[in-house]
């Protein structure tokens, strides 16, 4: 018996499937407006644990297959217990996989096949900031640089293009790079 090829799946990504859902929401550009969620409760001293499981999408609410839980602590130089990562290289993290991603995608809706993708991000800090010992330094990143290695059946040209798409079209550094208005309330007992 001869196995079945699926000529739409390219770099694991359905490109058939994304097709479809970008035709879908050129045809109904409400199915666009999402809204994720996640909630988080604090454990011990900097430990904390975030559970992402639902959110609004295609006009209803929805759930992933399974709740994902993710900690966050900071290492014990910075008063810590270093049960988790911190919350900036959870931001890293994103970028990195949001950068990623689109790559990815692209790559496969223009036909390219890749052979690997890896990134290195890094984010530069300075807790004078954070720990209010100079009003002068920021408290978040410096900088952050990312860098990538990517392979696959085309040209350098052409890759280096996929990855400008993704970054012009990614979620996270369009958030890092422009100003997002950021809410918060409170209620206390």
């Amino acid at each position: 018996m001869t196995p079945t090829v699926n000529n739409s799946v390219r770099n694991g990504v359905d490109t058939a499937a994304l097709f479809a859902t970008l035709d879908a929401v050129k045809a109904a550009p409400q199915a666009a407006s999402f809204q994720f969620r996640a909630s988080n409760e604090w454990l011990n001293g900097t430990h904390s644990r975030s559970t992402i499981h639902g959110y609004f999408g295609v006009g209803e609410e929805r759930t992933h297959e399974r709740a994902f839980e993710a900690d966050a602590d900071h290492p014990t130089v910075l008063v810590g217990q270093d049960n988790a990562p911190t919350p900036v290289e959870y931001l890293l993290h994103a970028l990195a996989a949001c950068l990623t991603a689109g790559l990815v995608n692209i790559a496969a809706a223009r036909g390219v096949r890749l052979t690997e993708v890896r990134s290195i991000v890094a984010g530069d800090i300075d807790l004078n900031g954070i720990l209010g010992l100079d009003p002068a330094v920021r408290n978040g990143f410096e900088k952050i640089s990312v860098r990538f290695t990517i392979k696959g059946d085309a040209p350098a040209d052409v890759l280096r293009a996929v990855l400008e798409q993704s970054r012009a079209r990614s979620a996270v550094f369009d958030m890092l790079t422009n100003h997002v208005p950021v809410d918060v309330e409170v209620e206390t007992a």
